[in-house]
């Protein structure tokens, strides 16, 4: 189990980075999104590439986002059963959750989404906007998020079994989000 504990940690390690990531993308799409108000404003002047940047940040922060996001334990969670549940039980229903869902969808999405990336790479797709960007990068986030949301999936298991065999503690406290 030790084995598995060590894969968990590294996939941790690099969602923590990627969490570091989005959080800088949210700076860097509002410095940008500022920048092209200001020039617009200030010397009539725009660019569809611009509006492209913050797509395609907004596209990182989201999709590199949920992997770190599920990490902490920030998800959101259909409370019904986990809220009274005892933390044994919540570590069940986690990991059934994780390998009857999680885990075969975002693998499901990121063998899906390739193809979608592989064709735009080849083809060296442009926006059809003027002055837009190159769309690969943008598709490569999408099967790039969803397998590191499945591979952070995978850590969560890994931890959830360990955690059921007593071999290690995790906190499986949910606090639902103020509205």
């Amino acid at each position: 189990m030790n084995f598995f504990l060590g894969i968990s940690r590294t996939i941790d390690g690099i969602n923590e980075r990627l969490g570091w990531f989005a959080d800088w993308m949210v700076l860097l799409s509002v410095s940008v999104s500022a920048l092209n108000a200001i020039v617009r404003y200030l010397f009539s002047y725009s660019s569809n590439s611009f509006l492209e940047m913050q797509w395609y940040m907004f596209g990182a922060m989201v999709l590199f986002g949920a992997a770190y996001t599920f990490k902490v334990n920030e998800h959101v969670r259909v409370d019904i059963l986990y809220s009274s549940a005892s933390d044994r039980t919540r570590l069940w229903i986690d990991t059934f959750g994780l390998i009857l869902f999680l885990i075969p969808i975002t693998a499901y999405l990121t063998w899906l989404c390739w193809p979608f990336f592989v064709a735009s790479f080849k083809q060296g797709e442009m926006s059809s906007n003027a002055g837009g960007l190159i769309l690969w990068p943008a598709k490569l986030m999408v099967p790039l998020g969803f397998a590191f949301l499945c591979a952070q999936g995978i850590s969560e298991l890994i931890k959830r079994i360990a955690a059921l065999r007593g071999l290690i503690e995790i906190e499986t406290k949910y606090e639902k989000p103020l509205q």
